[in-house]
């Protein structure tokens, strides 16, 4: 499994983030195999090297034909209202539709049709995933554009105040997009990620220029998504708009964590770049990495010798500091004064919990006394996880840093499914955890 990190410092774009995970080494016949399967025609597709600001960059280019091209790389139509520049047959041609009940999809929706006779075919969100469905491409990239489009469809409900099922995208305006979300999906499954790290994302500010006129910066769309999913945005002065629709629902339908491992190595770098030409390069890099960090906490320890309580009330003291809060709880058999067997009690806590738990050990044993320390600890970062098997979603724990990755059932999973199938638990033990060496 990889991690990955999204340096979004210039905003993200659909395109963009296609060519940076082609360039840190998504797999490129997946790639044109999903992109021949596509079952619609007017476009084709470019992948080429670049250079931003002298960088090396690579860029994923969807042209589409004469029939299906639109503005959304154009930046006088995008940005020129802001300088006084007017397009009068964008005026006409709006007028022309104030009153249609359609909406349009704003992902590469910068778009305008000066050619009236060009044929407009409208698609709802299940005409699009209809067309994704008879890609050909993994299920965990299939899985992924629908989510992608499903989340940018949602916020385009909002936006316009439609049901989901009523929002309508327009071909100009959605044939690029279906491409760079099938192309964004099957790059993103092919590098095998874990886990996805955006601090934040970049965006400019003003105005743009858009299918349904000019709008301001973030457009509508992206900011329903940075607020349903919580996206961390950074307003830079700059003007111009960084983040498009595409871009902010693949970073929502992707993204784990907002915050990066406190130390890391670089497996693999990706830049790709973006057509708009803005005084800051359009650029986002794309970092494989590693997870070298150790997570470093403060811990107390409890300690107590007790000669003289039964087995059922170490048994129920047991239960009780453990409910209450203590990181764990064990006995060790000693020997005290008088040759008397004995067992000494030690809890790991937080030292916030320490007063509380102290009263438990009081209340419920004989002792008139307990030893504590605080002490330093390492501990490897991990997260609770599922997996897929023959028996269904079974619980697990992964556990990463410091070089070392695995994954392990729990134990609750592993009962039930010998509870509920009579095999023994040591082969499903065996059989879940072999599976889980695949995640």
């Amino acid at each position: 499994m990889n991690d990955l990190y999204l340096e979004c410092n210039s905003g993200i774009s659909g395109d963009m983030a296609v060519a940076a995970l082609i360039d840190a080494g998504a797999d490129k016949t997946a790639l044109q195999k999903a992109l021949d399967s596509i079952p619609v025609k007017g476009f084709r597709t470019e992948i080429t090297r670049v250079s931003k600001n002298g960088i090396d960059c690579a860029d994923f280019n969807v042209i589409l034909d004469e029939e299906h091209e639109n503005h959304d790389h154009d930046m006088n139509y995008l940005f020129g209202h802001e300088n006084g520049v007017q397009c009068e047959e964008h005026h006409h041609h709006e007028h022309e539709h104030e009153h249609h009940e359609h909406e349009h999809n704003h992902e590469h929706e910068h778009a305008h049709e000066h050619e009236h006779h060009h044929h407009h075919e409208h698609r709802n969100l299940s005409d699009v995933l209809e067309i994704i469905d008879k890609t050909e491409m993994s299920d965990g990239a299939r899985k992924l554009a629908h989510k992608i489009f499903t989340i940018i469809a949602d916020a385009e409900s909002k936006a316009h105040n439609l049901p989901v099922d009523k929002v309508h995208f327009h071909e100009v305006g959605a044939l690029d997009s279906i491409v760079d979300v099938i192309a964004l999906s099957v790059c993103f499954d092919s590098l095998n990620i874990s886990r996805v790290f955006v601090p934040f994302l970049n965006e400019g500010m003003g105005t743009v220029r858009c299918q349904h006129g000019i709008l301001p910066i973030p457009v509508p769309a992206v900011a329903n998504i940075a607020k349903s999913y919580n996206l961390p945005l950074r307003i830079m002065n700059a003007h111009g708009e960084f983040i498009t629709p595409t871009g902010a629902a693949f970073v929502a339908a992707v993204v784990t964590d907002t915050k990066l491992p406190e130390c890391w190595t670089v497996k693999a770098i990706g830049m790709g770049a973006g057509k708009r030409s803005y005084e800051r390069p359009s650029i986002v890099r794309a970092f494989i990495i590693e997870d070298t960090s150790n997570v470093s906490d403060t811990i107390c320890k409890l300690e107590t010798n007790v000669d003289d309580c039964t087995g059922e009330v170490f048994g129920f003291v047991m239960e009780e500091l453990q409910k209450n809060g203590a990181l764990d709880v064990h006995y060790v058999p000693c020997f005290m004064k008088k040759n008397r067997p004995a067992y000494i009690l030690n809890v790991i806590c937080k030292e916030s919990d320490r007063e509380s738990l102290e009263k438990i050990i009081f209340t419920h044993t004989t002792t008139i006394g307990i030893r504590r320390c605080i002490m330093k600890r390492t501990v490897l970062d991990r997260k609770s996880v599922s997996i897929n098997t023959p028996y269904g979603e079974v619980a697990a724990k992964e556990v990463r840093g410091n070089g070392i990755s695995r994954v392990s059932p729990e134990y609750e999973s592993i009962a039930k499914i010998a509870r509920e199938t009579k095999k023994p638990f040591i082969e499903v033990y065996k059989e879940i955890t072999d599976l889980c060496k695949n995640v």
